[in-house]
């Protein structure tokens, strides 16, 4: 729960927001006439339960519920509502937005008659004041639009995430973009392993000018045997050498377009580190702070009056010789050219931003735009071709390969001056002419081998997305979060890797829904989106067109057995215990060498071929009593459990470790009173999927848990407990919605 008192009460005219840092933005621009509030995002969604959440023969109509923790907000909002002569919703200037201010509507029961719509792509002062002066109603076709995405989203989630636990194993998931990039993800890693390298030799000289100059220049051949290699190496130095031809070229760089949500996120990725939800959640910061526009974007385009700003810019910083004013055309099918590029708000600041990380990012984007309307770099390019000085019947000279070197100067900076980092590092190769006797001071050869395609990358996923029409601006970053959070992919380094289990679930959509997780399909719905956004698509025939067909597919799949085995072990791989064949199967750690057998006999072992027996502790089972109790590895670490699993699932618990885990702090939300809780619970250390958390000792019939250790105290705004912060935030309260969740966001 959370509380809006923290902002003061002005007039009876009320503006609602879905961001607290955006209220507190444009209260200063609208001189006291508004009230400014936030719903903190989404005051309503579909229940997390999958039943009645829509009602499909009635039209799929969806069944909406306040979310968890929002009622306090609605409540004050509702207060608020009532008392005011005038209501305006400035939301988002996008679906998601045009869907917050619908449910906004619709939860406080606004009447039409004293309720408007605005929307800005950037918060200024005078981008606010005049959207103030052209309100609007809601757009039903935008909101028709984002509610066919989020119920299309449910309905394919649900109902294939479903099968995919009955038919592989609890706790897996699928989703209609989710589940494509996994593909994509995992076709490349099939690239990788199928790879077989070839070898070959790369050969290096060092050379000397009639200067003395060093002239560094790589062999233009690359024999495939080390005796072919070794053969130049050993020619090479005999030979007298010169410079057979001096190519020069005047070449241009032309700036790129400014920065869409895709290339932010790239452009981010590769030069700053960022992931994309980094990148997106210190743009949204940035944009919440009036320093940028709007930062969901596929549009290239600049409004006339930041192409006049982004000009006065590079003529007073750079010159007027630097100025060339560009229009970009959209690279999207699905772009919107009313809507504007990411751009700083001001061109003429160019840097802002409260942490060093939003400054870095705030930088990137000024470089960009302000580089986007300047004048081509003007480069040239040089490239030397070294020969063996060959005499007429000096057979072994004449059959040596030349040798080559590229260098470039930039003669015109160009664009380049706003954006240096784009330059990349230069090589300046000395002057010499056609003619010329060089020196090889140095030659080596060293051997190497062909490398497979690279995985993607963060940055590089993104871009393929796009490049397939798979997700749309606002999904690219939950989608890859999604998808390792699931634990179907792995940062290796900066590279996304798939794992076991990311390997198995794709592979069964693919043998069993290959249509539905394509690039054709995907693309097509996200282009029926954008046509029920555009008014020229009907909602429910575009989910009754989709689901009719999907829920016959999932039907038929129902009546597949459970796959337990997902291949034959190798001849050699034997049962440890019985020494019976043994097969693949798919634990919650990933694959795994089980005896055929099982549950009759539980050997097992790991791909590596070590084996996974259980260690006896000399105990019996308390539970089946004809069990013994074993120690087992488990994806958490260690633990005793009985040796009949999965018979009898009897676990001993740790009493030390148990005790370590408690906080001493009570629950309070047991201290309301719940059905079946004799006593209050106590908030007690856990382990999940996404690590460490803390929750009520009463669980399952209480659910009340929290990311971080509790200090004991409670919120002084909702209620909630306090948990542990940061460095820089000592504690903070554990309910999301409540602003002292973010206490930076608070007014002094």
């Amino acid at each position: 729960m959370c509380s809006n008192k923290y902002m003061p009460n002005k007039t009876n005219k009320l503006l609602i927001v879905e961001s607290p840092a955006k209220a507190k933005t444009i209260e200063k621009y609208l001189n006291n006439e508004y009230t400014v509030r936030a719903s903190v995002g989404h005051v309503r969604d579909l229940p997390k339960s999958n039943k009645n959440a829509i009602d499909i023969e009635g039209g799929f109509i969806p069944h909406y519920e306040i979310s968890k923790g929002k009622e306090k907000i609605v409540s004050e909002l509702k207060e608020k509502a009532k008392k005011a002569e005038e209501i305006v919703l400035a939301t988002d200037p996008d679906r998601e937005g045009e869907a917050i201010a619908w449910h906004v509507a619709e939860v406080l029961k606004l009447p039409k008659s004293k309720t408007k719509r605005i929307t800005f792509n950037e918060i200024t002062e005078g981008a606010v004041q005049e959207a103030m002066k052209h309100p609007r109603d809601i757009d039903e076709d935008l909101l028709k639009a984002q509610e066919a995405r989020r119920v299309l989203d449910r309905l394919f989630g649900y109902d294939l995430s479903g099968l995919i636990w009955q038919k592989l194993r609890y706790g897996l998931s699928a989703g209609r973009v989710q589940s494509p990039a996994l593909r994509i993800l995992v076709e490349r890693e099939r690239e990788i392993r199928a790879f077989i390298p070839e070898k070959f030799w790369v050969i290096d000289g060092l050379f000397a000018t009639s200067k003395k100059e060093e002239l560094p220049a790589h062999c233009t051949e690359e024999p495939k045997a080390g005796e072919e290699a070794e053969q130049i190496v050993t020619e090479a130095k005999k030979a007298k050498w010169q410079i057979k031809e001096v190519k020069q070229t005047e070449a241009k760089r032309s700036p790129r377009p400014p920065f869409t949500t895709s290339t932010l996120q790239q452009a981010a990725s590769s030069r700053l580190g960022y992931s994309p939800s980094i990148t997106m959640r210190l743009a949204q910061k940035l944009y919440e702070a009036g320093h940028i526009t709007y930062m969901r974007t596929d549009s290239t385009n600049l409004s006339q009056q930041a192409l006049g700003e982004i000009a006065r810019v590079v003529k007073d910083k750079f010159g007027t010789d630097h100025l060339q004013t560009r229009r970009y055309a959209a690279k999207s099918k699905s772009a919107q050219e009313a809507h504007e590029a990411v751009r700083p708000s001001h061109a003429n600041v160019s840097s802002a931003g409260k942490t060093p990380q939003e400054q870095k990012l705030y930088k990137l984007i000024w470089s960009r735009v302000v580089a986007s309307q300047m004048s081509d770099a003007k480069i040239k390019r040089t490239k030397l071709i070294i020969a063996a000085a060959v005499k007429t019947s000096d057979v072994k000279t004449a059959a040596l390969p030349n040798f080559e070197t590229n260098g470039s100067i930039t003669t015109f900076d160009g664009w380049l001056k706003a954006d240096p980092a784009a330059k990349g590092e230069e090589t300046e190769l000395p002057v010499v002419e056609e003619g010329e006797t060089l020196d090889l001071k140095e030659i080596n050869s060293e051997g190497k081998e062909t490398l497979p395609p690279n995985r993607y990358t963060e940055a590089g996923l993104v871009k393929e997305l796009e490049k397939r029409g798979i997700g749309r601006p606002s999904t690219y970053a939950p989608t890859i979060k999604t998808i390792i959070d699931r634990g179907y992919v792995d940062k290796e380094s900066r590279s996304l890797k798939p794992t076991e289990t990311g390997d198995v679930v794709s592979e069964f959509l693919e043998n069993n829904f290959a249509s539905y997780i394509s690039d054709s399909f995907t693309s097509e719905m996200e282009n029926e989106l954008d046509e029920i956004a555009d008014g020229k698509r009907d909602y429910v025939k575009t989910l009754k067109d989709f689901y009719g067909p999907f829920t016959l597919e999932i039907a038929s799949k129902k009546k597949m057995p459970k796959i337990t085995n997902l291949g034959e072990a190798p001849d050699d791989m034997k049962c440890p215990t019985c020494d019976g064949p043994m097969i693949i199967k798919l634990s919650r750690s990933g694959k795994f060498y089980s005896c055929a057998k099982f549950p009759e006999c539980t050997g097992a072992k790991t791909l590596e071929g070590k084996e996974m027996a259980p260690k006896e502790t000399g105990e019996a089972c308390p539970e089946c009593k004809n069990g013994k109790l074993v120690e087992r590895e488990g994806r958490f670490g260690t633990f005793v459990s009985c040796a009949n699993y999965p018979k009898c699932k009897y676990i001993k618990k740790d009493e030390a470790a148990e005790e370590a885990k408690r906080t001493g702090v009570k629950c309070p939300v047991c201290k309301k009173g719940l059905s079946g809780i004799s006593q209050t619970g106590e908030m007690t250390e856990k382990r999940g999927r996404f690590g460490i958390f803390y929750s009520c000792s009463n669980y399952p019939t209480c659910k009340n848990a929290i990311k971080a250790k509790p200090t004991g105290a409670l919120c002084t705004m909702c209620g909630s407990l306090m948990m542990q912060g940061t460095k820089t935030i000592p504690e903070r309260c554990s309910s999301k919605s409540c602003p002292n969740h973010n206490p930076h966001k608070l007014t002094k």
